[in-house]
């Protein structure tokens, strides 16, 4: 006759193999997922990389851009004209520059305003 404990002893260690098995599973997936060197490591750093190549692109227009501005400011007098006139309102010889007041359009304005003297 068989003793009932001895079958259940068995029973259970067999259980305890797969349980022990599933343990280590799912240990290495979470390593693998969420670890250093993990699947949702890799995907941020690709977004990352993407992001900096972006980056990296844009400088290089601006670089580019400046570049260009630089050749026109040695080599270009009539840019360097424009410039002037426009950033730093410069006029060129003989020119005669006429400058008008600002008109405010409001029902204070459409008065005319007595100066004090006058009252």
């Amino acid at each position: 006759m068989k003793n009932p404990k001895n079958t259940s002893r068995a029973s259970n260690s067999g259980r305890r193999v797969p349980l022990a098995a599933v343990v280590i599973i799912l240990l290495i997936l979470g390593a693998g997922l969420f670890g250093d060197k993990g699947a949702l490591r890799m995907l941020q750093a690709r977004r990352q990389k993407a992001e900096l190549e972006r980056q990296v692109a844009e400088k290089q227009d601006v670089n580019r851009s400046l570049k260009q501005e630089i050749k026109r400011l040695k080599t270009d007098r009539s840019y360097i004209e424009t410039l002037a006139r426009r950033e730093l309102g410069m006029v060129g010889d003989g020119e005669v520059v006429y400058q008008f007041p600002d008109e405010k359009i409001g029902s204070d304005d459409a008065e005319p305003k007595q100066s004090p003297m006058s009252r």
